[in-house]
């Protein structure tokens, strides 16, 4: 045995063949495709129970019109203040462009067009993003970590009836008509920037408004805010849910909930053109 332990120990150590850089990369890959289908899997959970409760009606009301209340009420002012900000600029540009040839009444479909098909539901959204969905998802991670889900979980009260649905049919009904203000000041404020810089009068300006309008611009427009007002709750609650850590594991979900709506919302409203214009 001596012996034998002996000649183990002077016998060349095998040395363990180090990882490609492939290999590597592989695993990283793997592990990526990974995270991303459990995301995709907890999000269409969340999906289906929401919808199961909202069929059933075991959705709590009061706390739907509390966080409607939040999500709604509390966000008009900075909303209008985004809207209006886009039309002023949309407005300003526009008058510079228009010095020249093209008639001047031409701005006011510009205005209009711009910020109802464009920038009034994505710049609502963004808004939203930084106001409601980063604190969806400080809020649920916090529960998370600290152990107040497993206790909403002992206590038999399910999280996603009590905290995520109210939170998504809350986003489902007042994004749009957030849009809706946001439409409404951007235009309002085009049009008087207008006056201010080029001198088109209001007439004008409402003139070449109705000159290309469709109805269908804002369906297109409210129906941009449902999406979004569905996707920025949703993925909000599933990362604050799946949140790790401590409270630095809740600042990592946060930052991550953030780019991934905004990479949603990007993505979405990317479709909206081929599915809805053509």
């Amino acid at each position: 045995m001596q012996a034998t332990r002996e000649a183990a120990e002077q016998a060349p150590r095998r040395r363990v063949r180090p990882l490609k850089p492939v290999e590597t990369g592989l695993g990283k890959l793997g592990r990526s495709y990974e995270n991303i289908m459990a995301n995709i899997g907890g999000l269409g959970m969340l999906v289906w129970q929401t919808v199961v409760y909202l069929f059933t009606g075991r959705i709590p009301l009061r706390e739907v019109v509390k966080q409607m209340y939040w999500m709604g009420v509390a966000s008009i002012p900075i909303v209008m203040v985004t809207g209006i900000l886009a039309g002023v600029v949309t407005s300003q540009q526009g008058g510079y462009q228009f010095t020249g040839s093209v008639p001047l009444y031409v701005l006011g479909s510009v205005v209009t067009s711009s910020v109802v098909l464009e920038l009034g539901p994505i710049m609502t959204a963004v808004v939203l993003i930084g106001r409601v969905g980063a604190r969806i998802t400080a809020e649920l991670g916090t529960m998370t970590v600290s152990e107040q889900i497993d206790a909403l979980h002992s206590l038999g009260r399910d999280p996603v009836r009590t905290l995520v649905s109210p939170r998504i049919i809350a986003g489902v009904i007042v994004v749009p008509v957030l849009v809706g203000i946001a439409n409404t000041a951007g235009i309002l404020s085009g049009m008087f920037a207008a006056q201010a810089t080029i001198g088109l009068s209001r007439d004008a300006f409402l003139y070449g408004a109705q000159l290309w309008w469709h109805s269908w611009d804002l369906f297109y427009s409210l129906s941009k805010g449902v999406v979004f007002g569905f996707v920025i709750p949703l993925i909000a609650s599933h990362m604050g849910l799946a949140t790790r850590g401590g409270a630095e594991g809740v600042g990592k979900a946060t930052t991550s909930a953030v780019v991934m709506m905004t990479l949603a919302v990007l993505f979405l409203d990317a479709l909206f053109p081929p599915l809805l214009l053509n």
